[in-house]
């Protein structure tokens, strides 16, 4: 097998990087919430524990400034004396007067005093600033949680494509499942064939994208993905592939990306799964193996046999010799 670079991996991750960005770098952070969101998990977790961390530490230290400016240190333990905020001593307690506030438990041995009028403005500072930071914070956490990648693992795409007869037609194939009882709704398939070409004016196109119809004029693209589905792109003069012959594969270069979308029936999101062939993966002559048996009452799915494929005579020639 000839090792190449991949546009698009097996597991639908794209090998594509963005670099020399300039001042284009800029347009991230305007658009802070979803470049958190696309962030991987550990540096989300950093950012939640820096963030929270450095915001307690700077309202701790505001409200110690506060007793420090107003002596109220000094003069604590004095009976008589009208401190800001009560029982406050050190920056430790400072910090947990903060923290008790911030968290809204309360334990009654720190309190403001109404004689503060800065410390009354401090904690309505604290109030909104709290709240503004915890729902960007958690709304970006739970943005992260519930995004439908992981649905896509559930999904199945065959290690390898064929080429074969079908209905008297030579034909592309390759095959989807969904390993979950929980549907997608609405999925849709779509392909698109990545490969170099010139075009006549001389402009060499290094990444051409060429769509391959796999049943959009008559709805078979539409997917009712309740069992194992075996795609079919039908070889005619229309077809990129409509000079692709057995001996021919072996010298073509191109890549077939495959994108399943539609929309998880637990939570409503939309999920993409994505998945590529290399000419390398196209096997010619060769036909999926079933895998819809009939029990008692129901069908069941093997998916031992769900990659398997097996020959069957095929001609050699294109569609079009």
């Amino acid at each position: 097998r000839r090792e190449r670079q991949r546009f698009v991996d097996k597991n639908g991750r794209c090998n594509v990087q963005h670099g020399n960005l300039g001042g284009e770098s800029s347009r991230y952070l305007s658009d802070l919430f979803t470049t958190l969101v696309d962030l991987k998990w550990r540096w989300n977790l950093l950012i939640f524990l820096l963030t929270y961390t450095v915001a307690w530490l700077v309202m701790a230290s505001m409200w110690w400034g506060i007793a420090y400016l107003r002596g109220d240190l000094h003069q604590a333990h004095d009976d008589t004396y009208s401190p800001c905020v009560a029982n406050v001593y050190n920056f430790p307690s400072a910090f947990l007067f903060f923290i008790e506030t911030e968290a809204t438990i309360g334990y009654g041995h720190r309190y403001i005093t109404e004689r503060c009028p800065e410390g009354i403005v401090l904690f309505l500072f604290q109030s909104l600033l709290g709240s503004i930071v915890d729902a960007f914070l958690i709304g970006c956490m739970f943005i992260k949680m519930s995004q439908p990648k992981k649905r896509a693992e559930t999904l199945m795409f065959s290690h390898a494509a064929v080429v074969s007869q079908r209905d008297g037609k030579l034909c592309l194939m390759f095959r989807v499942g969904n390993l979950r009882n929980s549907h997608m709704v609405s999925a849709q398939i779509r392909c698109k064939l990545i490969k170099s070409r010139q075009t006549p004016e001389g402009e060499f196109l290094p990444l051409d994208q060429c769509e391959l119809d796999v049943g959009f004029g008559t709805g078979a693209d539409q997917l009712f993905l309740v069992s194992p589905l075996t795609i079919c792109h039908e070889i005619n003069s229309k077809s990129p592939f409509f000079c692709l012959s057995r001996r021919s594969l072996r010298s073509e270069q191109f890549e077939i990306v495959v994108i399943l979308e539609g929309i998880v029936e637990t939570t409503g999101m939309t999920c993409q799964a994505r998945t590529s062939y290399t000419e390398d993966e196209v096997l010619w002559g060769h036909r999926f193996l079933p895998v819809m048996s009939l029990e008692d009452g129901f069908f069941r799915v093997d998916y031992s046999q769900f990659h398997a494929t097996f020959e069957v005579p095929t001609p050699p020639y294109s569609v079009k010799e």
